[in-house]
């Protein structure tokens, strides 16, 4: 019967107390009666508002909601976006732009950024300045002089001055003067000018830095990295300016808290709530008491936290609530402070000697079986961390580590999976999570504890090829960060086989969406173009930018990897070798038929030229819609690359070009891409262009494609194709926060 009672208990709290108990907190209001709460995913807690003035405190807190976005973006002083507001810490989360300016080869200026927003600091009461403790200021290049300055006068002023001898100097992660630097800002400024300067205009670093960029950011948001050298483009605004987030202390008046209390018509704290001085030493702002929550800034903001309705609820006896706090008591007969972080509700000693033999027996008993449950325990575990050790062994865990200790990085740096989570993940490595099995070994559909997708690749099994291989995919897949290389998460060495873990990239494959069964919507020529691109750049990442070079050997239309964005993905680097610039010989030829490079088969000497090939014919795919081997006729299969280059060079190439494209495609647009395959395919190695010419071809060609609705006549295309924009006349950056 009592047992009947408890459970009755237990599910009318469930169903009728929890619920209340777990929208409580949720129901008290952050806005004004009658006002908008929210613009997008973005809360907007009083002192904001939106719209109407009695829905703010005054001017300086009025933020717009611009639904032209999907979803709607927020922002203060008409364009400045916010990312987040919090009253509790009175933080202000928004974009600034970044400043940079570029040099060709010759030391000539080719692009300097600026912002042209002002904010009337006259006509405002000033109360919100950059963060001291939250913001760097951050500059980055290896040929530069970045300064931050008082934008009033020259009450401050400090920078950063940079020069690198090599690439190789320049430490992912480390802002410490080398190529990226990063330093303190002063407390309550609002105004700021930042400059940028070169020493020999990028001259000796062009390769690998052809610009300088400086900018104030969240601490906790910025990582550097070396790619962000030759390219940092990040978060850009409608006009293409690049941004990134910062942070903003604001108070709700200039007043000190002792001035404030002294009008009450006019002090921002609502009941139940405290009066503290601001972050930036200007103004004060408001908290609730100890026992309270909401928002301290409404009248009736504050509301008592009821602890007793809490899920645990904070007493072992009787729980009663108090305004602002609570208390604890024990039944009659008891005696303690009730509370479970006290000492609780201790019963009455009664002295009953026969209860207390059995009793202390059948303790001594328990504690006698758990003692030997324990030791099993400790033994079995024993056992399995030997095993795990054992494993680790032999999956080359103490080779691998060797190979990131000299490359300056630590297996540390990725994760190690546990064998039992990856189980979990993969609900025991079942057939219906396999992706798509290879050379090496199985992909897997995994599904983290926290939520995320991942893929994991499970090699066969081991032997001395399979460890080196295994090794090789590691040491270059800690080195890559790239947004167009699939990123690895981790690995576990401590099971039978090595398994590697990546993120999960949601679209397939480019060969799927060209050559697949049952694929309803062909790939646009816009998507193909942009995915070319996109592959390209992330090739000359690891021929140009990765120290020693990074040959990936294996580039195919099955190896590129689409998101839901059509984003390009480049994956499997089984066949990938770092390679040291006086080395470059190969005795076993590895890769794909129908893309690798005729020289190489013929040689077995690989460079860097046989990416090129294999890309080219990848482009080829783009262009035509066939395989790289495809059926042309009963019994006869033709090379694509062959083909391709012969209908080229006999001008038939317009016959084989894949329908689609043919409707979509600019004409000469097309042909500048026909003729870019061509040299890729070209047999010589040093016929063909590098990546990194290749790159900057395709990416002028898309962006071309996405404006290519400026040009009027013939005479505009061939501008945009060949001449940079210039349009911009200064350096200087200026931020006026009011």
């Amino acid at each position: 019967m009592g047992r009947d009672l408890v459970l009755l208990w237990f599910l009318f709290f469930i169903f009728f107390l929890w619920p209340a108990v777990a929208t409580s907190s949720s129901m008290l209001p952050i806005a004004k009666p009658n006002c908008l709460d929210k613009c997008g995913n973005i809360s907007v807690p009083y002192p904001f508002g939106l719209g109407d003035q009695k829905c703010f405190r005054e001017q300086n807190f009025s933020l717009t909601c611009n639904h032209s976005y999907s979803p709607p973006k927020l922002f203060i002083w008409e364009s400045v976006e916010i990312l987040d507001i919090s009253i509790l810490e009175g933080l202000l989360r928004v974009f600034t732009y970044v400043i940079g300016d570029c040099y060709d080869k010759s030391g000539q200026q080719t692009y300097e950024s600026f912002n042209d927003m002002f904010f009337d600091s006259t006509t405002l009461t000033t109360t919100f300045s950059f963060s001291d403790t939250e913001n760097r200021f951050t500059a980055l290049g290896c040929d530069t002089i970045a300064l931050i300055t008082d934008f009033s006068g020259p009450s401050f002023g400090s920078g950063c001055s940079m020069t690198c001898n090599n690439i190789s100097d320049v430490i992912n992660g480390s802002c410490l003067g080398i190529g990226c630097c990063q330093t303190s800002i002063p407390k309550g400024y609002g105004v700021y000018d930042l400059h940028l300067s070169s020493f020999q205009n990028h001259t000796k670093v062009y390769d690998y830095n052809p610009c300088n960029y400086a900018f104030i950011v969240d601490k906790n948001w910025y990582n550097f990295s070396v790619s962000h050298l030759l390219n940092y483009t990040v978060h850009e605004d409608d006009d293409g300016y690049s941004r990134v987030p910062a942070v903003f202390d604001w108070a709700v008046d200039k007043k000190s808290c002792a001035d404030a209390l002294k009008d009450p018509n006019t002090y921002a704290c609502g009941k139940n709530s405290i009066c503290n001085t601001s972050k930036n030493g200007v103004g004060y702002s408001c908290n609730c008491l100890q026992g309270y929550h909401g928002n301290p800034y409404l009248p009736e903001g504050c509301q008592d936290i009821n602890e007793c309705e809490e899920p645990s609820g904070p007493c072992n006896g009787t729980c009663t609530n108090l305004l602002g706090s609570y208390k604890c008591s024990c039944p009659p007969g008891y005696f303690g402070d009730g509370k479970k972080n006290g000492s609780g509700c201790i019963p009455p000693q009664k002295q009953f000697p026969v209860i207390a033999v059995t009793v202390g027996t059948g303790l001594g008993s328990l504690f006698l079986l758990i003692g030997i449950l324990l030791v099993l325990l400790a033994l079995q575990k024993r056992k399995e961390y030997k095993l795990k050790q054992k494993f680790f062994k032999q999956n080359g865990g103490f080779l691998l580590k060797q190979h990131l200790s000299s490359q300056q990085g630590s297996v540390e740096a990725t994760k190690i999976f546990a064998v039992e989570e990856l189980k979990r993940a993969t609900n025991n490595y079942h057939m219906n999570q396999i992706l798509g099995q290879g050379a090496y070994g199985t992909v897997y559909k995994g599904i983290l504890p926290d939520h995320r997708i991942v893929a994991i690749k499970k090699s066969k099994l081991v032997d001395e090829s399979q460890i080196e291989q295994f090794i090789n995919e590691m040491v270059i897949l800690s080195r890559i960060n790239h947004r167009n290389v699939v990123k690895l998460l981790g690995c576990c060495l401590e099971a039978e086989v090595p398994i590697l873990v990546y993120e999960f990239i949601t679209n397939k494959t480019l060969f799927h969406h060209i050559h697949g069964e049952g694929c309803n919507s062909p790939i646009s020529w816009d998507n193909r173009l942009r995915i070319a691109a996109e592959t390209a750049e992330a090739l000359a990442y690891l021929h140009s930018v990765a120290s020693p070079p990074i040959i990936h050997r294996d580039i195919k239309s099955a190896n590129i990897l689409l998101d839901d964005n059509y984003t390009a993905r480049v994956s499997d680097f089984g066949a990938s070798r770092l390679v040291p610039l006086d080395q470059t010989q190969f005795t076993l030829v590895q890769g794909t038929l129908g893309y690798l490079d005729p020289e190489y088969l013929q040689s077995s000497q690989l460079i860097e030229k046989s990416d090129v090939y294999s890309f080219g014919v990848v482009l080829a795919e783009l262009l035509t819609g066939k395989k790289a081997l495809y059926s042309d006729g009963p019994s006869k299969e033709t090379s694509l690359a062959m083909h391709f280059v012969t209908s080229t060079r006999e001008g038939r190439i317009w016959d084989i070009l894949d329908d689609r494209i043919l409707i979509e495609g600019c004409k000469e647009q097309l042909h500048e891409v026909l003729l870019l395959a061509e040299r890729c395919l070209r047999v010589k190695g040093e016929e063909r262009p590098t990546m990194k010419e290749v790159a900057m071809e395709l990416e002028g060609l898309n962006k071309y494609q996405r404006h290519h609705w400026v040009a009027q006549n013939r005479e505009e295309v061939e501008c945009l194709l060949g001449e940079p924009s210039n349009f911009l006349s200064h350096n200087t950056i200026k931020y006026h926060i009011v």
